[in-house]
């Protein structure tokens, strides 16, 4: 069974979450994204031991900057899931789109 998403999701694959970095989430808003979510490993199971909670982290703080730069914070979010559960993926990506449609496009688009 192939499992099928939005077709405006643009992927950007990394080998660790944690490489990912606040300047990368903010520079796909400069280019036009009107949100972002990032796919990080469960917690308690990354590869690279604390990846995902570093990018955490980092989400946890760009929602805020959004916050006060008054795009919302829902424009951003981090999903934990474990690389053989394609359904909960899709299940994430049509989450995070339909928070997306909901906020309309971003205001930094030209």
């Amino acid at each position: 069974m192939k499992l099928q998403y939005n077709p405006s999701v643009r992927m950007l694959r990394l080998p660790c979450t944690g490489r990912v970095d606040v300047l990368h989430v903010l520079k796909a808003f400069e280019l036009g994204a009107d949100g972002v979510m990032v796919v990080a490993c469960k917690k308690g199971e990354c590869a690279f031991e604390t990846g995902n909670l570093a990018a955490e982290r980092r989400i946890m703080f760009v929602k805020k900057l959004l916050n006060q730069l008054g795009l919302g914070s829902d424009r951003v979010n981090i999903y934990f899931l474990s690389s053989g559960e394609a359904d909960k993926f899709v299940a994430a990506v049509k989450d995070m789109v339909e928070k997306v449609k909901k906020l309309g496009p971003s205001p930094l688009k030209k």
